[in-house]
């Protein structure tokens, strides 16, 4: 299942406590690199979550910080060899990185609040939808347009497991009527999000063309929440960006609060959606 084990949130908690270890002993990454021989910019990308720690170096950091407690060094030793497995999507190849490190913290969150301006949230998609926005992207060869439809798919169990995420998508009405894939295509996908969003973890709202101008309107991001770790931030672009720090986490959500409060109630929401099912069939 797409929701199994991944190694991404144990990397990302890890670099955050290490970060704040740092910071606490009063060091810049650069005082760091020069104790475990290595460059800065490995430090950073070592609390930013995108690498792993070998336990040498860990050890080291850990003499560094001066982490004498044994039960708090089990704990980030541990989370060291949980962030060497492989998740879930190794094995369906090289994924672009960011990419990779989204779905990892995606399958640990326990909350997600998504704005689209252009498209259906990825967990929201039938998979004709999700194959007609994938082939549309130059970039991937008939192979890689197949790899990721799977992998998109499987992502799709968290709004379904015994615990499921609890999901928040705000679409601009662009999102409902965009002719992706052909009328049929985007007849199924709508009546897959009147279907869906009845499920009691899934809110779906819509901001319509008459609300005229919103804030948020330079792009889609999304902001997921985890049970004991700080919240971090998704913001599409060409290749995607995450953001972790709290003052950007903070402006995101109050962008989100202002885009829900602009948006349809849900069961407006749900009555537009069927209304352009019924006049686009």
């Amino acid at each position: 299942m797409g929701t199994g084990q991944s190694p991404t949130f144990p990397r990302f908690q890890l670099g955050k406590q290490l970060r704040d270890l740092r910071e606490r002993a009063g060091l810049t990454t650069e005082d760091v690199a020069a104790h475990v021989d290595c460059s800065s910019s490995t430090i950073s990308r070592i609390e930013g979550g995108k690498v792993g720690v070998r336990r040498g170096a860990l050890l080291q950091l850990l003499e560094l910080y001066q982490v004498i407690d044994e039960a708090h060094r089990e704990t980030l030793l541990a989370l060291a060899k949980q962030g060497k497995q492989r998740g879930w999507f190794a094995r369906f190849g090289d994924l672009p990185a960011t990419y990779s490190r989204f779905i990892g913290l995606e399958s640990a969150a326990v909350e997600m609040r998504d704005y689209e301006a252009l498209v259906v949230p990825g967990l929201l998609q039938t998979e004709d939808y999700a194959r007609a926005l994938i082939i549309a992207d130059p970039s991937f060869d008939a192979g890689s347009v197949e790899t990721r439809v799977r992998v998109r798919m499987e992502r799709q169990a968290l709004l379904t497991r015994s615990d499921p995420l609890k999901f928040f998508a705000i679409l601009d009405e662009s999102v409902i009527r965009r002719q992706i894939g052909g009328s049929d295509v985007m007849c199924a996908q709508r009546k897959h999000l009147a279907e869906i969003g009845q499920l009691p973890n899934i809110t779906i709202q819509v901001l319509p063309f008459s609300g005229g101008a919103y804030p948020g309107m330079a792009g889609s991001f999304a902001i997921l929440d985890f049970r004991d770790t700080p919240s971090v931030v998704y913001a599409e672009a060409l290749t995607g960006d995450i953001y972790q720090e709290a003052d950007d986490v903070r402006r995101y959500s109050v962008v989100f609060e202002n885009l829900r409060a602009a948006a349809l109630s849900p069961s407006e929401s749900a009555r537009l959606i069927d209304t352009t099912e019924s006049s686009a069939a």
